[in-house]
């Protein structure tokens, strides 16, 4: 169930694939300038011969070697300082956030270009014929481009350094789960409703069911493949699961009517991606979900760090708020010709708003500063929401809040604070009604 588009993407996404373009890069490179030095050897450059700091064979091997050995060090250290880098950030605000480290493009590049330093500097020492040999070459061109390699690569160290102390800090992780959040919510829930939106149908218990032929997380949907596919085939589908959800094979991953065809099946099955983890790719409830997971950790006794918290919270309102002011979700979607193909699944915004606001009210109460950021962040949905049932929903959520810190073993202080703060964001939702 995963098409080859698909395999591409996620390969491009892994923490290899651009190392491994740049060491291909550095074998090509290697082989041209080496075949341009057999080309031009014993020729005169005229004016541009000094470019060439030429060494002759006994110091291109030392320079190369040189190069060559000190990069392979540079290289294990840097993997040395990532993986220190990661099992840091894993233990302290979530191994799910490990992903941002692998995918990190700064990372991939400076990894790449330490190990492709390593390659071309070995291609081309291979290459170097002494005069105790049947033939003397020396590639000048070669050795000194390896020579502008070495110095970009000290620069490019430089940048690593900065880089990895940059990634670490709690702004720059949340900024960049934010990130992926938006982007998610934009591509999920848009400002203008698509052409071929519509009210959802639900269809008949009669169906055809469509069992998944693999076990995984659901990482993509492809929504247009299946509207096309139905409309070929004159059906109706009903999807059972969105990006996020756990199947098991064999379990109802979908319903179709019309030509239920095993054809058919087969195209659901193909539109439907899975994979070993979740991404926020599709899967908006992860993108939620990873910075309600940092403001928790950080509201743990054993970190007790309310100020990651209400960054972290701040960070989910940008999404959030503009997901509550989004016109009203339409489930059903047509083909081109108006006809009627395809029953989507996505969550609503009040089961985010549950999920958020039940993490903090279950594992925040000790830590009233982070409460209090959390009542803060509803005000802001509830106050910007066009959406009753949205509103409805963050009053539940501040009254449950409420009650349960109004009981708890906080300070009489802190009780009467949060409680003044849920009261006054309360208020100023329901005079927005």
């Amino acid at each position: 169930m995963t098409s080859f588009k698909t395999r591409i993407l996620r390969a491009r996404d892994s923490f290899w694939f651009l190392p491994a373009l740049l060491g291909v890069a550095a074998l090509i490179v290697a082989q041209t300038l080496v075949m341009l030095d057999r080309y031009l050897d014993g020729t005169a450059l005229g004016s541009w011969g000094f470019l060439l700091y030429r060494v002759g064979a006994s110091g291109s091997r030392d320079i190369l070697g040189a190069i060559g050995g000190s990069m392979l060090a540079v290289a294990a250290t840097s993997f040395s300082i990532t993986i220190s880098v990661l099992a840091t950030a894993s233990s302290t605000y979530g191994p799910r956030l490990v992903r941002n480290f692998m995918s990190d493009r700064g990372n991939q590049f400076v990894l790449g270009i330490f190990g492709s330093t390593f390659l071309y500097s070995l291609m081309v020492l291979r290459s170097i014929r002494s005069d105790t040999d049947a033939a003397t070459f020396v590639p000048d061109i070669a050795v000194n481009v390896a020579v502008l390699l070495a110095v970009v690569d000290v620069a490019v160290l430089v940048y690593f350094i900065h880089h990895i102390a940059d990634s670490i800090q709690v702004s720059t992780l949340s900024a960049r789960v934010r990130g992926e959040l938006v982007a998610v919510t934009d591509a999920l829930y848009p400002k203008e409703l698509p052409d071929e939106a519509t009210g959802a149908r639900t269809l008949p218990a009669t169906a055809l069911a469509v069992g998944s032929d693999a076990s995984g997380f659901v990482v993509g949907v492809d929504e247009k493949a299946l509207i096309v596919a139905a409309r070929k085939a004159g059906s109706v589908v009903e999807m059972h699961v969105r990006a996020g959800s756990h199947v098991i094979e064999g379990e109802r991953i979908a319903s179709v009517t019309g030509n239920a065809s095993d054809a058919m099946a087969k195209q659901i099955r193909g539109a439907v991606v899975l994979g070993d983890t979740r991404t926020p790719n599709q899967d908006i409830e992860f993108a939620v979900q990873q910075l309600t997971e940092m403001a928790v950790r950080a509201m743990s006794p054993s970190t007790n760090d309310p100020y990651t918290a209400r960054n972290a919270l701040a960070e989910l309102a940008l999404g959030m708020v503009p997901l509550a002011m989004r016109p009203a979700l339409l489930l059903g979607r047509n083909d081109a010709d108006g006809h009627y193909r395809l029953t989507i699944a996505r969550p609503s915004v009040p089961e985010l708003i549950d999920q958020v606001f039940d993490a903090i009210r279950q594992y925040g109460l000790g830590n009233p500063p982070a409460v209090i950021a959390a009542v803060d962040l509803a005000r802001r949905i509830g106050t910007a929401t066009i959406h009753e049932e949205i509103r409805l929903a963050v009053v539940r959520q501040l009254t449950a809040l409420r009650s349960a810190f109004g009981g708890g073993d906080a300070h009489p202080i802190d009780v009467d604070t949060v409680c003044k703060h849920i009261d006054e964001a309360t208020s100023a939702i329901s005079a927005k009604a």
